[in-house]
């Protein structure tokens, strides 16, 4: 919980002038898993990340509070748990960690490569002095929004115009390392950050969301040769596509294909972090900038049957990276014990000097960086709701979508209860990294001693939610409050990235 020492009733402080970080850049990357960058697994490739890491922190065990990015980002923007305030799944009225920087004088920018979940509908813009979701660019025509919802359909395109394209790109002097299909608008999001930092004098925060490494996987040419043994091209990233878009089975070929291309996104993207880095040495501020960078939630390789990113609570959803760099801080410093995404926002507010509101989840993790100090201990809870068919239901919106799961985490076990049925799971990873055997039908004592330890705090959850949500149906009963619905632009770029 956030320090009893903080306000939330008045203005947060002003920047101190004490420390050494003048702005914090934090950078999300969409369906990030730990072990596909190099500061988590030796083999991966990830040159520009594994050197902020080595110059860094690290974060052994940073668990996300939900396996979709709207259950994710309240506790990464707001310090707060999904549902939590209003039963919904945005941050209105929250006190975001943009708008409280905000009223501290700090200038805020945030840029979000077309993450139709983190708009203004949503409430996500609210505190930011600049803010672009890029999600407006599908267009009005018919033909452009089919293709908005058919990625793989524009992938066949550029595929049969790729020819043509590249032999323009050779006579001009390009490179190839545009994505093959620029859903992910990486581009623009760096665009926009440059010409924030340029334009910006002030202490700043700047929040960059990358979706280059969400489904589907179209990196460029060059990153596929860069992961692979240069085999892997254009033809097969649209056989992998093609056969898991239409249904098809997914043999071992498919998913080695899928695996090499979500490989190449992350080196895609950790170019990109390379280049933002870039910017900052170039305005003369890379000494006085922190730099944060957290997955918002992992994918499934089938770990458990699936694909992508479905209503589950494993490790491959919820563990994800963490890594924070603090200019004039010894680097090559690992945290072995377990924190969750909501330290985030008090930790960016801490190291600009500015108070943590009251209401903030999170505990600042700027002690355990700056002077090695064990961060706080109380375990990490997630949340997801599923449907009656966990691969064809919508993302939820709201608990009634479905069975509410919690989880409970510690540096070593895994609780997982369905509030709906009351079906519990039980892992010990050290033993089960990969959460294959479910100890909760016979436990030992030691098991069953971490059952009674977290079901309680799992029940307390779910209370919390569904008082909210009763909060939520009495507004909406009596008129007030609720969304409205989405428009259609925004549904257009939703079911592009495959949330119908």
């Amino acid at each position: 919980m956030a320090s009893d020492t903080s306000t939330s009733d008045t203005a947060a402080s002003a920047p101190s002038s004490d420390g050494d970080v003048s702005n914090v850049l934090l950078v999300t990357i969409d369906s990030l898993r730990t072990d596909a960058i190099g500061p988590y697994d030796d083999d991966r490739h990830s040159p520009v990340l594994s050197e902020l890491a080595a110059d860094g922190t690290v974060f052994d065990r940073s668990f996300a509070t939900g396996n979709w990015t709207p259950f994710s980002f309240p506790s990464i923007l707001a310090s707060e748990p999904v549902f939590a305030r209003n039963g919904d799944i945005g941050v209105k009225d929250a006190r975001t960690l943009a708008s409280v920087l905000s009223d501290a004088g700090i200038a805020t920018g945030g840029f979000n490569a077309a993450n139709g979940f983190l708009t203004s509908h949503w409430g996500y813009p609210d505190g930011f002095d600049e803010f672009e979701p890029f999600v407006t660019s599908v267009g009005s025509s018919r033909y452009s929004r089919y293709l908005a919802a058919h990625p793989t359909v524009e992938a066949w395109i550029q595929l049969a115009t790729s020819p043509f394209r590249r032999f323009g790109s050779k006579l001009r002097g390009d490179s190839d390392d545009r994505p093959f299909l620029d859903a992910s608008r990486m581009f623009d999001v760096e665009d926009a950050a440059t010409d924030f930092v340029d334009d910006t004098d002030d202490p700043f925060f700047l929040w960059v969301h990358y979706m280059d490494t969400h489904t589907p996987y179209v990196p460029a040419p060059r990153y596929i040769r860069e992961v692979s043994d240069g085999l892997v091209g254009t033809h097969r990233m649209l056989h992998a596509h093609t056969r898991t878009s239409f249904g098809l089975e997914v043999g071992e070929r498919t998913l080695r294909e899928l695996r090499t291309l979500y490989q190449a996104t992350v080196r895609q993207v950790d170019d990109s972090v390379g280049r933002l880095l870039e910017t900052l040495e170039a305005a003369g501020i890379a000494d006085e900038t922190a730099i944060v960078v957290a997955g918002d939630h992992g994918e499934e390789f089938q770990e458990h049957g699936h694909l992508a990113h479905y209503p589950k609570l494993y490790d491959e959803l919820i563990r994800v990276p963490l890594i924070v760099n603090v200019p004039g801080e010894d680097g090559g410093r690992r945290v072995s014990e377990h924190v969750g995404l909501d330290a985030i926002p008090p930790t960016v507010a801490d190291l600009l000097g500015v108070d943590a509101p009251a209401e903030w989840r999170g505990e600042s993790l700027a002690p355990t960086v700056t002077d090695g100090e064990s961060p706080d201990q109380d375990p990490v809870v997630s949340v997801t709701v599923r449907g009656d068919e966990v691969t064809e239901q919508p993302i939820p919106r709201s608990l009634s979508d479905g069975d509410l799961l919690v989880s409970v985490r510690d540096d070593e076990w895994t609780y997982i209860e369905n509030a709906d049925d009351g079906t519990t799971e039980l892992y010990h990873r050290p033993s089960d990294p990969t959460q294959q055997e479910d100890l909760s039908a016979d436990p030992s004592d030691e098991a069953l001693a971490v059952v009674e330890r977290f079901a309680p705090i799992a029940a307390e959850h779910v209370a919390e939610l569904r008082d909210r949500q009763a909060d939520a149906a009495a507004a909406e009963d009596a008129g007030e409050g609720g969304d409205g619905e989405v428009d259609e632009d925004l549904e257009a770029r939703l079911e592009a990235l495959g949330y119908k």
